[in-house]
């Protein structure tokens, strides 16, 4: 059965495609574009680094975090601004329904040893989450505050570009949450949510693998990496397969 799964993700791309674009990023308009990396970190996208870390190298997320690494460095090299979330949980708040990970404290928790530089950038703003969605753990428990909404806000941002892993959980979630703060009017200068498709990723758990472990739910990555833009895209987010940018300092 398990030859049959090409054939699946095909016919599914047909019966719901996702129209990809091209963004580029050149001119005034890119004063207020901010780039998002959601949960660069080792515990998902390191081998073996973690529970919910590949287990051995994975193309996907190897690609993913190397478009991600480039992203950010542009964006820095033009002092735009730069939104990086980390998963981290406290030991003792398990998050269902999955395995302990990325707990504070750990390595796991920590960016990628490619974009560790990111932690010294100055126009980089790093915000650990303790949940799937970026956007809620952006809110702060004691004043109600939102590092995200305030980000958005202080620098004048009409675009958000965001990267990142997984396509059809951390960031679907936040790109849902984001989308549907801007429709109510909260995140004013907000326009535009773009996702970035080659520069996305998710895990890999395919059925015969899932069979063998408990309370395993069987996740193909590529055919739930087109579900997770597809659903992004419904949510009225613009998907692009394409990012590319003019000359440093051209106006």
């Amino acid at each position: 059965m398990e030859h049959l799964v090409p054939q699946t993700i095909d016919l599914l791309k047909k019966e719901v495609p996702v129209e990809e674009g091209s963004l580029h990023l050149n001119g005034d308009e890119v004063k207020t574009t901010g780039l998002v990396l959601v949960d660069l970190v080792n515990g998902f996208c390191t081998v073996g680094a973690g529970n919910l870390a590949p287990k051995m190298a994975d193309k996907q997320i190897s690609e993913m975090v190397e478009e991600s690494v480039k992203l950010a460095r542009l964006f820095c090299e033009r002092k735009w601004p730069v939104l990086a979330f980390l998963d981290t949980h406290h030991p003792d708040i398990p998050e269902p329904p999955y395995p302990p990970h990325c707990i504070l404290g750990t390595d796991e928790a920590n960016l990628v040893p490619d974009l560790q530089w990111l932690e010294n950038e100055p126009n980089a703003t790093l915000r650990r989450k303790d949940c799937i969605d970026g956007f809620l753990g952006s809110i702060d428990k004691q004043d109600g505050s939102n590092v995200f909404v305030n980000w958005v806000r202080n620098n004048n941002i009409k675009l958000i570009l965001v990267v990142g892993i997984c396509t059809d959980i951390c960031v679907l979630d936040f790109v849902s949450s984001a989308l549907s703060a801007r429709n109510r009017g909260f995140l004013s200068p907000l326009e535009d949510v773009v996702v970035y498709s080659r520069a996305c990723a998710t895990y890999d758990l395919p059925l015969h693998i899932a069979k063998t472990l408990k309370d395993a739910i069987p996740h193909p990555q590529e055919l739930m990496h087109h579900v997770g833009l597809y659903m992004a895209q419904g949510r009225g987010a613009k998907v692009v397969s394409e990012v590319s940018f003019g000359a440093l300092g051209q106006s």
